[in-house]
């Protein structure tokens, strides 16, 4: 008989979304609360809950643990789905604004702990990649609702967080674009750049100027990073 100290440690899936959807409703219970951002507010944090359940379930195997690296993923999903909610809102924060901000800096310092929590378990997997990535994809929309929400920058700001979407909708068509791309880390930086200036424009003292300036620099360089990654994916679409 196996002793049961050597038995790998398995949490049925449901569970672990049964404690995620727990810890969003409180985080999305208590902003309502302490800023009163009205039912919109509700809606949008239920539709995106729903957003990344109803994927997970129909991608993930049944009968296989998540694993841990996937749980620090799905903590950092409950502040980003709050943040994204909250975000149409920011404007009537106030001061309030600076606790915003670091809740966004709390879900950007948790993006590296997934990672590393794969490395360390040797748990490193295409869906965790992938979750992680369309994360980081919300939170950088959210981060742009935000900045219009506050009169920062133009409409145009969407386009920041709506380029990844894009692309993601036009590989239903043009199915060289969904090939896995190489480690780049001109796309790390621009990503990087992207994110800070989003959550510096936020801010109550950063200038409108600054805002629009440093913004569209990372629109620049997000099209830029776009147009090198589809040109090469074109230049190799017949390679195996």
């Amino acid at each position: 008989m196996m002793d049961s100290r050597t038995q790998t440690f398995r949490l049925p899936l449901a569970a672990d979304l049964a404690w995620s959807g727990a810890l969003t409703g409180l985080l999305v219970t208590a902003a309502g609360i302490g800023f009163r951002p009205g039912a919109a507010f509700y809606v949008i944090a239920l539709l995106l809950g729903l957003a990344i359940a109803l994927p997970i379930l129909h991608y993930w195997p049944q009968g296989r643990d998540f694993g841990w690296a996937n749980r620090a993923t799905l903590l950092r999903a409950s502040l980003v789905v709050l943040l994204a909610s909250l975000a149409p809102f920011t404007a009537g924060l106030g001061n309030w604004l600076w606790l915003y901000g670091s809740l966004c800096l709390l879900a950007l310092i948790l993006d590296g702990v997934d990672g590393a929590v794969a490395r360390a378990t040797h748990s490193a997997s295409a869906f965790g990649a992938r979750f992680d990535m369309e994360l980081d994809a919300l939170f950088i929309l959210g981060l742009c609702v935000a900045v219009l929400a506050q009169d920062k920058a133009g409409p145009w700001v969407l386009a920041l967080g709506l380029m990844r979407y894009a692309f993601v909708v036009a590989g239903h068509w043009l199915r060289f674009l969904n090939r896995p791309l190489p480690e780049s880390f001109r796309r790390k930086t621009v990503c990087v750049w992207q994110v800070v200036t989003l959550m510096i424009a936020i801010l109550p003292i950063t200038t409108v100027g600054f805002a629009t300036a440093t913004l569209a620099i990372a629109l620049v360089l997000l099209c830029y990073s776009f147009f090198t990654d589809l040109r090469w994916l074109y230049q190799t679409r017949r390679q195996t």
